[in-house]
């Protein structure tokens, strides 16, 4: 851009050339000062953009570094491997056996999760899925607000199951079941940043549970400050 206008102004200077200036010299004259000058206006505006541009880039990365703090409770957190959380998933269950595990993370806007699964069958039907997530840098603000049942207590209840508040080995859960399609949900908080969820389908609750404790709880307690940086 700068280029094209120092070559219209240099066009019209060169235009001017001669001795004597009649009338129609002195407006090419003129005009060719107008366009230097425009031109000189159009510079600095351009080069206000592209300080205004890296302000406005430095500005972004700022609040994402902050927004990512806030998220993680005032604390940056980089994840546990989902190797080490799919290692503590159990080889098999009480009547069934593992029919796959698997484990990721992700990451996006400088938010970090990882998670591993693992499900679970029998011959005669019935399926269990077991779920540790880490929240990591998500478990602050954004954790607490999607598990907002760990701050409260509550249980109710109908002719076809029930939903309440909990505690489990310890640590603040919510259990569910419905009777009629056989579905039971527990989901257990560990360390405010840690998630074992447990779905089971055509089983009875008391697996649900039997399947949550084969998970070691305790030791998920004692990552939690892993990967952790003020």
């Amino acid at each position: 851009m700068k280029r094209l206008l120092c070559g219209l102004v240099a066009f019209g200077l060169i235009a001017m050339g001669g001795c004597g200036k009649s009338d129609r010299e002195k407006q090419m004259e003129e005009a060719a000062r107008k366009m230097e000058e425009k031109a000189k206006d159009m510079a600095e505006a351009a080069s206000e953009m592209e300080e205004s541009a890296e302000e406005s880039a430095e500005e972004m990365k700022k609040a994402a570094e902050e927004m990512q703090e806030a998220l993680g409770g005032g604390k940056k957190v980089e994840p546990v491997s989902f190797r080490v959380l799919k290692e503590m998933l159990p080889e098999e269950l009480p009547g069934m056996t593992r029919t796959g595990a698997s484990g990721e993370k992700t990451a996006a806007f400088g938010l970090n999760v990882s998670e591993a699964h693992a499900t679970y069958s029998r011959e005669e039907g019935g399926t269990i899925e077991i779920k540790i997530t880490d929240m990591g840098s998500m478990s602050g603000l954004v954790g607490m607000a999607h598990f907002a049942w760990a701050q409260s207590e509550f249980e109710r209840e109908s002719e076809d199951g029930y939903e309440k508040t909990t505690t489990f080995e310890g640590y603040k859960a919510i259990e569910k079941y419905t009777i009629s399609s056989g579905k039971g949900e527990l989901q257990i908080l560990i360390g405010k940043r840690f998630i074992v969820e447990v779905d089971g389908r055509g089983v009875e609750m008391d697996q649900v549970l039997e399947a949550a404790r084969t998970v070691d709880l305790d030791k998920l307690e004692s990552l939690k400050d892993s990967g952790t940086t003020s």
